[in-house]
């Protein structure tokens, strides 16, 4: 029976050079992974046929790849078995720190209630097209089951004890692989910390850097929000088509919080100028929180790395299971750079103590039986084809129910800015009509902290998938019958 990359085996991140020919490139990444140590001995490799697929090259050029680095040492590969990484020196450069001493922020407050149609007839939720959540019903019950039982029959009663505040050691050792193989984020267990969510890494985070807070405009209000609540002064990162706009961040700002592989809600990568641009300022002195919120999903393009990979020693990197499993879990972490640990630490054990400890050791065995990477390649594939549905009745065409309406930022991702043409209807007229009709959605306007334009946050991920085809078409229809409400007044796309 044919495999296929999407239902089994391992994600892979890997960054080919544009010249040079593609085994080479194909080559170089690999060998730099692995003396990175990204991709540690032992670590299982996708097959050929996977391999060539996903980064579109010919399963002759992988073979001969993984032929040539198997002749070097780097590979081992046996007739009927998986390619894995051989046992190969330590890399020259050693990032791993001394254990740190036992080590803090604010409880978040929740996060704001979804926009749940109370009028109309029904008065009830009929098609949740809200962002920021999975289709809760694909979580892989099962696999974390079969998770669960292994952990309660091999676990040692301490695990029920407390445990220390960076979260449990299964855990950070399983992310610090996971991260590095899928994302390229260069860090090590002792640096990694379990938290609840993005909302209470950014809270500690920012307690403990002090100064002025740069968020990107637009970006998520509710994040920007938790910044003013800690007391700090937020400072608008202006975005435009090539990302957030670096160049505007002055000395006195102390930490910068960016979404550089897919930003929020645009869409766009942060440009490869604009990341050099970043990478120095950090090293000038400031901190940049990388919110890596959706890194996982991505469609149409080469995956973008971590930023943390080019300056792990100036950036913060943060992820979440929110997206890929449920946001019921509360699991989510942080990669910190040295200088930050013990005061982050510090700072955690005062918040919480730690974050429950039985769910992170599921996730690590999860993670280490490789049932995370199959679940996230599904869940990929699956939102891709609701991604494709959600173009094909909204986007440009002869059928678009409100023409001159902009989808941008969808090569990746599980949500989507439908920004309103000019001329057309306000965005408060068609949020009224959605919530007549039962659709649940998000307007555009709060992510701006200024005036900004006026559109639609829509999530094609929260829907099951039968579902989801019923909830697109009532909102064409909707958006069809908005077409004839009051005119909006035009507002430039930043400002």
């Amino acid at each position: 029976m044919t495999k296929h990359w999407a239902s089994s085996g391992v994600d892979l991140h890997l960054e080919l050079a544009a010249s040079g020919g593609r085994r080479r490139a194909l080559e170089d990444a690999l060998r730099r992974a692995i003396r990175d140590g990204r991709l540690p001995p032992g670590t299982r490799l996708p097959s050929t046929r996977s391999l060539a697929a996903e980064l579109r090259l010919s399963r002759g050029t992988v073979s001969a790849a993984y032929d040539q680095l198997a002749e070097e040492g780097y590979l081992t590969t046996r007739p009927g078995a998986a390619t894995e990484v051989a046992a190969v020196p330590a890399p020259a450069r050693d990032t791993r720190p001394a254990r740190p001493s036992a080590p803090a922020s604010n409880r978040p407050s929740p996060p704001p209630p979804a926009s749940r149609p109370g009028g109309g007839a029904a008065g009830r939720l009929v098609h949740d097209l809200r962002p920021g959540q999975p289709d809760v019903s694909a979580f892989p019950a099962r696999a974390w089951l079969r998770a669960t039982r292994h952990v309660l029959s091999t676990a040692p009663a301490e695990v029920f004890s407390r445990c220390d505040p960076r979260g449990r050691i299964e855990l950070r050792e399983a992310l610090t692989g996971y991260l590095a193989r899928t994302r390229g984020v260069l860090t090590t267990p002792d640096q990694i910390m379990v938290t609840t969510g993005f909302t209470q890494a950014l809270n500690l985070l920012v307690s403990v850097i002090g100064g002025p807070v740069a968020v990107e405009e637009p970006g998520h209000d509710f994040y920007r929000e938790v910044v003013r609540r800690t007391g700090r002064r937020v400072v608008p990162l202006p975005v435009d088509e090539l990302g957030a706009q670096v160049d505007t961040l002055t000395g006195d700002v102390a930490a910068a919080v960016v979404t550089p592989a897919h930003q929020y809600p645009m869409g766009v990568p942060l440009h490869p100028a604009r990341r050099r641009a970043l990478r120095e300022w950090a090293a000038r002195g400031g901190v940049v929180i990388e919110d890596d919120y959706d890194g996982e999903f991505r469609y149409d393009r080469q995956p973008v790395g971590a930023f943390q990979g080019a300056a792990p020693e100036h950036v913060v990197y943060c992820g979440t299971t929110s997206d890929t499993l449920a946001p019921a879990m509360r699991l989510a972490w942080m990669a910190l750079p040295q200088a930050l640990l013990g005061p982050v630490t510090e700072a955690k054990l005062y918040a919480d103590a730690h974050t429950e400890a039985l769910g992170q050791l599921v996730l690590a065995r999860l993670i280490e039986t490789h049932d995370y990477d199959r679940h996230v390649r599904a869940a990929r594939l699956r939102y891709r084809r609701r991604r494709d549905l959600l173009l094909a009745r909204l986007g440009p065409g002869p059928d678009q129910p409100l023409p001159g309406v902009a989808l941008p930022g969808v090569p990746a991702g599980l949500r989507t800015l439908l920004l309103l043409p000019d001329g057309g209807p306000a965005e408060a007229d068609v949020l009224r009509e959605c919530e007549r009709r039962g659709i649940a959605l998000r307007g555009a306007s709060p992510l701006w902290s200024g005036r900004g334009p006026e559109g639609l946050l829509i999530g094609y991920a929260a829907p099951s998938a039968r579902a989801y085809p019923h909830a697109l078409e009532a909102l064409a229809q909707t958006l069809g019958s908005a077409a004839g409400g009051t005119p909006r007044t035009t507002r430039p796309l930043s400002g």
